[in-house]
């Protein structure tokens, strides 16, 4: 039992460990210079009631999801979809959101055409920059899949010691 336990927490750790580097970017409006930040995808742990085993917990909406269903993330501009792990027994959410906000930049607004309320993607920041100038977003750290101890984050080191 606390062997499948373990075997079942170690794939989820490893599967959210290679879903922080899986981004995809939005496709742009190529008609102006407006920007879109990329679209930010990652595996997460699903939360799970003990009451309803084998569905996610949706926080932002009070309610369980089946497994293959999404949700809307409001009020944060993002989306949810609840997936069921190879291992068939571990609950995974991938989260879809706008990803972090670009470095500051003076030559760069935030448009009048942002629509905060919209569904996502349509809610994500629409920026409005001078000719010739591009956003730059902050590096996100990815880290490494294969279990090297450098790139292991401490919430990780935390929880395998308190197994222990």
């Amino acid at each position: 039992m606390i062997k499948s336990k373990m075997k079942a927490y170690a794939f989820v750790v490893a599967a959210a460990f290679v879903a922080v580097a899986v981004f995809a970017e939005d496709k742009k409006d190529d008609s102006k210079e407006d920007e879109r930040p990329k679209t930010f995808r990652r595996l997460i742990p699903a939360d799970v009631l003990r009451d309803f085993p084998g569905m996610c917990f949706a926080s932002t909406r009070c309610a369980t999801i089946e497994p293959g269903h999404t949700w809307e993330l409001a009020p944060f501009c993002g989306r949810s979809t609840c997936v069921r792990a190879e291992d068939g027994a571990t609950l995974l959410e991938l989260v879809e959101d706008c990803g972090p906000l670009p470095k500051n930049n003076p030559k760069c607004k935030l448009s009048e055409k942002t629509n905060k309320t919209a569904p996502f993607p349509e809610c994500c920041p629409i920026f409005e920059c001078e000719e010739g100038v591009k956003l730059e977003y902050p590096e996100i750290p990815v880290v490494n899949p294969q279990g090297a101890s450098s790139a292991e984050s401490t919430t990780a080191k935390t929880k395998a010691k308190a197994k222990a």
